[in-house]
């Protein structure tokens, strides 16, 4: 029962790259709010830059994975946050697409046919405006990253709510 309660969240992409580290600023701010309140045990936080095989390492143990990455969409609209969840080893295609050459969809498919998946993959994209060099998120996607961080927190909770068969225990004050 430990190894399905262990939660993975790894934020995707390059902090050098602006609104690509949107993942990399919700792992650092889910960091800071651990010196407040401490995180669940088994609880691993990584930052990532995408390959498949560095995140099938990362998740392919834990119950829960939650991926935050930077994505494109047509039309779009920075800030936007796309949540989506595998379940049942079906990957459902998201309306944006990932900012990196080899996206998260096809380190997904390498995971499931090497039967490397987390037991529960959910995966939070977010609409950036951003991808040239430089550092700084612009302000539409800087203002999702708190939202983000309670957002993982609150998978967090209910996943471990659920692993222990006590949906409120996981939940915080």
């Amino acid at each position: 029962m430990r190894e399905r309660a262990r939660v993975t969240v790894v934020g995707v992409g390059n902090e050098f790259r602006h609104d690509d580290g949107v993942g990399w600023a919700v792992v650092a701010g889910l960091r800071e709010r651990a010196g407040e309140r401490s995180l669940p045990p088994g609880t691993r936080l990584a930052t990532s830059d995408g390959d498949p095989g560095r995140l099938i390492a990362l998740w392919e143990d834990a119950g829960l994975a939650v991926v935050v990455d930077a994505a494109h969409a047509h039309p779009g609209s920075p800030g936007r946050v796309h949540r989506l969840e595998l379940g049942s080893g079906r990957v459902v295609p998201p309306s944006a697409t990932s900012t990196h050459g080899l996206g998260l969809g096809e380190a997904v498919e390498l995971a499931r046919v090497l039967g490397r998946l987390p037991e529960r993959l959910v995966v939070y994209a977010v609409e950036g405006a951003d991808g040239s060099f430089g550092t700084g998120l612009s302000p539409a996607v800087a203002a999702a990253v708190p939202g983000l961080v309670a957002a993982v927190e609150g998978e967090i909770a209910r996943h471990l709510g659920a692993v222990s068969g006590d949906p409120v225990s996981g939940e915080r004050s």
